[in-house]
């Protein structure tokens, strides 16, 4: 039983993951500072514990490796 908790548990972090790196491709193509602002607000919807340094850290950092 182990196996299908893990199973969705790792799903439902790669569909956040998506949804984020979506958001994030979203915010950089944004124009006004009212899009930049709901999509930000759409971004703590999908992953509340992320603050919003976290959420812009990727797109302003883009050729970082880890």
């Amino acid at each position: 039983m182990g196996a299908f908790t893990k199973r969705w548990v790792i799903r439902k972090r790669r569909t956040r993951r998506q949804k984020l790196d979506k958001l994030r491709r979203k915010y950089s193509a944004a124009r006004s500072e009212a899009d930049r602002n709901s999509i930000v607000a759409k971004a703590q919807q999908v992953s509340p514990q992320l603050s919003t340094d976290q959420f812009l850290g990727p797109i302003q950092r883009p050729n970082q490796a880890g």
